[in-house]
């Protein structure tokens, strides 16, 4: 395993130092950027190997993979000046900042690989896309559940733009647990029920023998509950105004 830089230690960045750090599996050797002090102090506390640097040209220096996870509006000025030579390679996983726009920033000739990874990879368990394909990103994200390169980077702002969706999907359980407080039942039993529910409904996407569609259809009865809430509710134009807003994010990602 090489020797990974992390520029930006916030959420993903814990979580891919975490992941890596799961036990069984490769220790490379971890620099992290002072960028995010408290997270990277209490990362290189409670694992070995894992080093706070001094400033961001120490993480590239020492690094063989070197992982940029800051915000796409600080990206440009947290790395001006930032000088990373051609054997090294970049993980970008700043979303809406094409590999183009990353290279002339750093002014580099090294490879520069796109990556989507979410918060689950700490526990290895996320799917990472990656664009384009290269060896040794590819191989870093397979250790952390897998890696799905694509070809271009149009197909990867889709993915990019699917991402997006994972807030929603909360607020859809909080006002599914609101409504059930709103008709009597206690707060804390109402969550309980719908984490539970939702729980169980999310293993069987391990599934993978049977399409989405399909897992839709073996939970529903004809003229059932299930039936009559996804064709009231989730009707045509609930769905367009889905896609449209999934358009508008991906037009801004392009």
């Amino acid at each position: 395993m090489q020797r990974i830089g992390i520029i930006g230690v916030g959420e993903i960045g814990k979580a891919v130092v975490e992941g890596l750090r799961k036990e069984g599996g490769a220790s490379p050797e971890v620099f992290l950027s002072p960028r995010g002090a408290r997270t990277a102090g209490e990362l290189s506390e409670r694992f070995e190997g894992v080093r706070v640097c001094a400033g961001n040209q120490e993480v590239v220096d020492r690094s063989e993979v070197v992982i940029i996870a800051l915000r796409r509006q600080d990206h440009r000025e947290a790395l001006a000046g930032l000088k990373v030579d051609d054997d090294k390679t970049v993980v970008n996983l700043m979303a809406g900042v094409a590999v183009d726009d990353l290279r002339r920033t750093l002014a580099t000739g090294a490879p520069i690989v796109r990556a989507i990874p979410l918060p689950a990879v700490r526990e290895r368990r996320s799917v990472t896309v990656t664009c384009p394909s290269h060896p040794v990103v590819d191989a870093l994200f397979d250790e952390l559940g897998g890696a799905l390169p694509v070809p271009d980077e149009d197909a990867f702002n889709v993915f990019s733009a699917l991402t997006g969706t994972l807030t929603a999907h909360y607020a859809y359980l909080a006002t599914l647990t609101s409504w059930a407080t709103g008709h009597g039942i206690a707060p804390d039993a109402a969550e309980r029920y719908v984490r539970g529910l939702f729980r169980n409904v999310g293993r069987s996407l391990n599934d993978e023998t049977r399409p989405l569609h399909q897992l839709a259809a073996d939970h529903e009865t004809p003229k059932g509950n299930n039936e009559r809430i996804r064709t009231t509710w989730f009707d045509p134009s609930n769905a367009a105004a889905l896609e449209s807003a999934l358009d508008g994010l991906l037009a801004d990602l392009e």
